[in-house]
C-alpha cells in the first residue's frame, strides 16, 4: 500500500511540473504531447512516454487511455446492475445525496462529465422539474382570484417544466452514451438533455459556459487528474460551483479491514459472474486504492484555480463529495 500511495504522489508532483512546461515553456524546448482527436495522446518521438498507473499496473499514458477505454466500452451493458451489486444499492443514495448538496434552481446549466449512463443527469432534470413545479404552485397559491380553468390553463401553456434549466451529458466512451441515451429514452427524458463525445482532459466547449460541472466516479479514471479539474474551471462560469463525488480513503481500521476483503474478494468474483469480466472489475477496485486521499485531492482542486474547498466524507469515508467555486 505504501509503494502505491508513493507512485500517487510521484505522479501528482510530475504532472504539477507538466502544467508549469506548458504554461512557461523555456526556450528551445516544446511540448511532447500533440493532441488528437478526444484528446487521445501520442507517444513523441523524441522523448520516450510518461508512466502511469493502470490499477496496479505500470503503464504508458497512452497505454492507460486505451485500456480504460476498453474497460468502460465492456462494462457498458452491465453498469448499473454492477453498481447496485457491488454496493448494495448505496451508490443511488450517494448520487441523491450529490443532487442535493448542488441544489440546483430552475435555469441552471450543468455539464455532468464522465456520466454517460446518465445517473446524475437524469437526478438533475427531475429535481429541476420539481422545483419548477412547486414555484409555480406558490405563484398560483398567490392569486387567489384565480378560477381553476384559469389555473389548469397556465400549467398547459408552461412550455418549459424545468425553468430554463439544462443537462449536457460529455463521454469519452461511445458505449457509455448509448446506454444513457436508452436509459433516457425509457424513462421519459427528452428535454433539456444533451449528450456529447468529449475527453475530460480538453472539453469541447467554450469558456465560462455552464453554472455547475459534476463528475461522478470518473475522474480517477482521468489520465491527466490536474487537465481535468482545470478544464473543469475553464468552463465553469464565474461563480460557478464544481462537484465530485468519488471513492476516498477509509480512515476506521476495522471498517477498512472489511472493505479491502469485499473490494478485492467478492467484486471480482461479482463481475466474472454477472458482467463475464473480472479484469475490468479488478481495476476499477485498484484503480480506488490508488486515488489520492480526500486531503491531497483537495489540494490538487485549489491547484486548478478553485476557492472555497471542501470535502465532505460518507459512509464511514467510503466516499467523498468534494466542493469549490470558481471566483
Amino acid at each position: 500500500m505504501a509503494t502505491n500511495r508513493s507512485c500517487a504522489l510521484w505522479s501528482y508532483c510530475g504532472l504539477r511540473w507538466s502544467r508549469v512546461m506548458r504554461c512557461c515553456p523555456l526556450p528551445g524546448f516544446r511540448s511532447s504531447w500533440p493532441r488528437g482527436p478526444l484528446g487521445v495522446r501520442h507517444l513523441s518521438q523524441e522523448k520516450q512516454a510518461t508512466e502511469t498507473h493502470f490499477g496496479f499496473e505500470t503503464v504508458s499514458e497512452e497505454e492507460k487511455g486505451d485500456k480504460v477505454y476498453h474497460v468502460f466500452e465492456s462494462v457498458a451493458k452491465k453498469y448499473d446492475v454492477m453498481n447496485d451489486m457491488m454496493s448494495l444499492g448505496i451508490h443511488r443514495i450517494w448520487k441523491d445525496m450529490l443532487v442535493w448538496k448542488m441544489h440546483p434552481f430552475p435555469g441552471t446549466q450543468l455539464l455532468d462529465v464522465a456520466g454517460g449512463t446518465g445517473d446524475i443527469a437524469f437526478r438533475f432534470l427531475n429535481y429541476v422539474e420539481a422545483q419548477h413545479k412547486g414555484k409555480l404552485k406558490r405563484q398560483l397559491r398567490a392569486q387567489q382570484n384565480l378560477s381553476w380553468e384559469e389555473i389548469a390553463r397556465k400549467y398547459q401553456n408552461e412550455e418549459d417544466p424545468l425553468g430554463g434549466s439544462r443537462v449536457v451529458v460529455c463521454d469519452i466512451n461511445k458505449e457509455m452514451l448509448k446506454v444513457g441515451k436508452q436509459k433516457a429514452r425509457a424513462q421519459g427524458h427528452k428535454a433539456g438533455l444533451a449528450w456529447v463525445l468529449g475527453d475530460a482532459e480538453e472539453l469541447p466547449f467554450d469558456d465560462d459556459k455552464f453554472d455547475v460541472y459534476t463528475i461522478a466516479f470518473g475522474i480517477r479514471n482521468v489520465t491527466h487528474i490536474i487537465q481535468a479539474l482545470q478544464e473543469a474551471h475553464r468552463v465553469l462560469k464565474p461563480g460557478g460551483r464544481f462537484l465530485c463525488l468519488e471513492f476516498s480513503q477509509v480512515n476506521n481500521p476495522l471498517v477498512s479491514r472489511l472493505y479491502d476483503l469485499y473490494s478485492f474478494q467478492v467484486i471480482p468474483v461479482l463481475g466474472e459472474v454477472i458482467a463475464g469480466d473480472w479484469k475490468s472489475y479488478q481495476y476499477l477496485v485498484e484503480s480506488i486504492r490508488q486515488f489520492p486521499s480526500q486531503e491531497e485531492f483537495k489540494e490538487m482542486i485549489q491547484d486548478a484555480g478553485f476557492e472555497k474547498v471542501t470535502y465532505e466524507s460518507l459512509t464511514s469515508g467510503i466516499v467523498a463529495i468534494h466542493s469549490g467555486f470558481k471566483l
